[in-house]
């Protein structure tokens, strides 16, 4: 046996979940570093497609013998364990995918490059140690697999040290993760006060049912770390100044890791759960921040910072639909952005070629009574419509109601920009048809995500209070207020006081800066 595969063991050499993660750790550290540039890049894609296969064939096991549990350290209170259920696999296939993707594209992107040797071996470890957060079957796992994917991609972050610009986001980026970490450890030491254990099953056991102040601070502690990891509102302007690293490392970012806050609140959800007021803030900081972050991207000229505004804002809408205890639902958010955010910044170099192929306005304003009115009972017909049928009515929890409405806004949205087209006929013919299927398609998905996973996600049927139900009508009228703001833009942007939120707009209202000054002196 060789001397890397005796210090391995066996019991990861003989599981297909951990394969993934193993292949990947051994190129960067052996073949990553003794290759030369693009060697070393062909040897992580390579490693990239085995680990995808590992993962693909854990993913069966699951499927056919259920969920698996692995030891690798028992030292008495200090356990680091495994855990491959429905959830952690569905992650592993999507971070070892998007893993194989960025590094088969990294060979050609960094040819050439003296350090593309150096970025593969980091972009390895990061994947590994995305990997292993996916699967950890305890908190502290969990907590070392976290601060391990922070610290690797810090190193992508900083591939061109020579750039301030990227730098400095590096910077910012680095000192909300310690804050982030900060708040897991502190609630790891009150989980282990608390309940005596790390490991899932136990503490979700020993917490069902349990309230008090320090249930409240723990679910608190956490869903703060998991805000800040996600980018989330004010601990997001990190987000869009990284786009001065590699085009490859902003893709990765959506393989677990900018979306590792809600998956964190996912796996945790059955202790989440027991705090109520850690829930309502989850949803009040998410919703804010999507409507926020989506203001801001409509704003931006680059197309890469437009993207990156864009996974603020659909990271603040996961964390809401968690906030609101649709778990499942936020599990198939965060899979379906993963795929569909490393396309678009794989491919945002052809964005301007399908520019210059879109419609053009018809110069009809799309705010006419008639369009908003047709358009909304359209939106309504075919939303409600297709929920019933997945028996979904308004006897159901206000939450999933909620969410439910704010899909319909944005399905009326859809045919008032279909409206204002110059082929206005032809396509509110095909929206119409798009948006029932796409509709149906979603509900269907849903309810896939929900059979799929309900052994890993808690049967959670919340009781709202009346304070409840009004952070759910405000989130409600905070969404309806975006809607209708979109929709009078061709109105408004003649206007000077437009004119002026436009300038605001577009510069982040200055909080980027403001931290970036604050990071600059912690720093100096």
């Amino acid at each position: 046996m060789s001397p890397v595969l005796a210090l391995i063991p066996p019991q990861i050499i003989t599981s297909p979940g951990l394969l993934a993660p193993l292949v990947l750790v051994v190129v960067a550290f052996i073949y990553g570093t003794l290759a030369p540039g693009r060697q070393a890049a062909m040897n992580a894609a390579k490693a990239a497609v085995a680990g995808l296969l590992a993962a693909v064939l854990a993913a069966l096991t699951v499927l056919l013998t259920g969920p698996v549990e692995l030891l690798l350290l028992d030292l008495g209170a200090v356990k680091l364990g495994l855990c491959l259920d429905a959830l952690s696999v569905l992650m592993l296939v999507l971070v070892t995918f998007l893993g194989m993707v960025v590094t088969r594209y990294s060979v050609n992107y960094l040819d050439g490059d003296p350090g593309q040797a150096r970025f593969s071996s980091w972009l390895c470890l990061t994947i590994f140690a995305v990997a292993m957060l996916v699967v950890s079957g305890n908190l502290l796992m969990f907590a070392i697999a976290w601060v391990a994917t922070s610290m690797s991609l810090h190193k992508l972050l900083t591939f061109y040290p020579e750039r301030p610009g990227a730098m400095l986001a590096a910077k910012k980026k680095f000192l909300i993760s310690r804050l982030g970490d900060l708040c897991l450890l502190v609630a790891l030491a009150l989980v282990w006060h608390e309940f005596g254990s790390f490991e899932f099953r136990e503490i979700f056991a020993a917490a069902k049912g349990v309230t008090g102040p320090a249930i409240s601070w723990i679910c608190g502690l956490l869903v703060a770390g998991a805000l800040m990891k996600s980018a989330q509102f004010p601990f997001h302007s990190w987000l869009p100044d990284t786009m001065e690293t590699p085009t490859p490392v902003s893709a990765l970012m959506h393989a677990g890791i900018i979306n590792a806050g809600g998956f964190l609140v996912v796996r945790l959800s059955p202790l989440l759960t027991q705090s109520p007021g850690a829930l309502n803030a989850l949803a009040l900081v998410g919703a804010f921040t999507a409507l926020f972050a989506s203001v801001i991207m409509m704003t931006q000229t680059s197309i890469k910072r437009s993207l990156a505004w864009s996974t603020v804002a659909q990271m603040g809408f996961m964390m809401l639909q968690c906030g609101l205890g649709a778990f499942a639902l936020a599990m198939l958010h965060l899979v379906a952005h993963s795929l569909y955010k490393a396309h678009a910044f794989l491919s945002s170099g052809s964005i301007v070629n399908i520019s210059k192929s879109a419609w053009t306005p018809s110069g009809r304003p799309a705010a006419h009574p008639v369009v908003v009115l047709s358009s909304v009972v359209a939106a309504l017909a075919v939303g409600f419509g297709i929920a019933a049928v997945f028996g979904l009515g308004i006897d159901s929890d206000p939450g999933h109601l909620l969410l439910v409405a704010v899909f319909i806004m944005a399905l009326a949205h859809l045919l008032w920009t279909l409206w204002s087209s110059s082929l206005r006929t032809g396509l509110l013919f095909w929206g119409l048809l798009i948006i029932t299927g796409a509709t149906a398609a979603c509900f269907a998905l849903h309810s896939g995500f929900e059979h799929l996973l309900a052994s890993a996600l808690p049967q959670y049927a919340p009781l709202r209070s009346g304070f409840e139900h009004a952070v759910l009508a405000f989130i409600g009228l905070l969404f309806l207020a975006v809607l209708v703001f979109q929709s009078q833009l061709p109105l408004w942007a003649s206007r000077p006081a437009f004119a002026r939120l436009y300038v605001h707009a577009s510069n982040g209202f200055y909080l980027g800066t403001l931290f970036g000054r604050l990071t600059r002196k912690i720093s100096a």
